[in-house]
């Protein structure tokens, strides 16, 4: 297969990226990750400097980005909203112009999908995004990465979300699986049920790769499951929702029983971080023998990393 041209592409949703291109972000990605397990130091981007926004705050991907760039001999620049003019006196698309002018690419960790896709169409440089309300995308190569390790080929596999099915994460392994041929289960309560136009736009494409999107509501529904996955029941920005969403979400906590209803004993679980023990997760769940949390969150960088180094044209030889 011909490796796919992604120079000068942003990410703002995996949608507007095919299987194959996935799939080579995340060959990709085990590359630089063997690269440094092996201790290789390599400078592909030395002279590229990195604009990240920051509206909400970060500890993965501030991290996953600064390092993955600095340890490239590339210069990242950390910017939030105390720093610059983002929406504020100025407006988002005067500060996409003014920072394509100076930077090789921008990360945009906030709000509105809005931002991140005005920041893409005024920048004339690759744009990331890093979260906004709709999308987490470089986290969904994360998860998929991770499940990839675990199970090798992971078409045909299935993955279960449990938790608030409309909120970014679910969304994005909803795109990344439906993608890939990976069967993808929500399992969340009516009231948290994904849009159904969304649903519409998941399944046509899970028709095409031969995966199947689901949403139950029934716990039971992750009977067969190789990897649970959940998020925090309250994300960023709907703190005054917590008391709501704790009484809608507490019979879906991740706990050790739910995982025994999968039926497997190879199944695994998965969380983006932050987490809060006792919430949607279990201490004994989280802390336990089928995490795989750390590694997930490590691959953060790993798949980051091959995600900028495919889109600034910073590829050395894959022989």
């Amino acid at each position: 297969m011909k490796t796919p041209n992604l120079q000068g592409r942003s990410l703002l949703t995996l949608l507007d990226y095919s299987p194959e291109e996935i799939r080579f972000l995340l060959d990709l990605s085990k590359q630089v990750k063997d690269e440094a397990k092996a201790g290789e130091k390599k400078a592909r981007f030395s002279g590229c400097t990195l604009a990240m926004l920051f509206e909400k705050r970060s500890t993965r991907t501030r991290c996953a980005f600064e390092t993955a760039f600095g340890e490239e001999g590339g210069h990242p620049v950390f910017l939030s909203t105390q720093d610059i003019q983002l929406g504020a006196k100025e407006s988002i698309e005067d500060t996409a112009r003014v920072l394509g002018r100076m930077f090789s690419a921008i990360q945009f960790r906030g709000f509105k999908q809005s931002t991140v896709e005005a920041l893409a169409a005024h920048s004339g440089v690759p744009v990331y995004n890093g979260l906004t309300d709709r999308f987490h995308p470089t986290q969904a190569l994360a998860d998929i990465m991770t499940f990839q390790e675990n199970f090798g080929q992971v078409t045909g596999k299935t993955l279960c979300f449990v938790g608030d099915g409309r909120n970014n994460v679910a969304r994005s392994l909803m795109v990344i699986c439906s993608k890939l041929g990976i069967h993808f289960t929500v399992v969340t309560p009516p009231e948290l049920n994904p849009g159904a136009e969304f649903l519409e736009t998941c399944g046509a494409l899970a028709a095409e790769s031969g995966g199947k999107i689901s949403v139950s509501g029934d716990t039971g529904a992750v009977s067969g499951a190789h990897a649970l996955y959940t998020d925090v029941w309250a994300s960023m920005g709907e703190e005054d929702k917590k008391t709501e969403r704790e009484a809608l979400l507490a019979p879906y906590q991740v706990n050790a029983a739910l995982m025994e209803k999968t039926g497997r004993s190879d199944a695994v679980f998965l969380h983006c971080l932050p987490a809060v023990r006792g919430e949607e997760v279990t201490a004994d769940v989280i802390d336990g023998p089928k995490s795989r949390v750390w590694d997930e969150a490590e691959n953060r960088k790993h798949t980051i990393k091959a995600l900028m180094l495919a889109t600034l044209g910073a590829l050395d030889d894959r022989s």
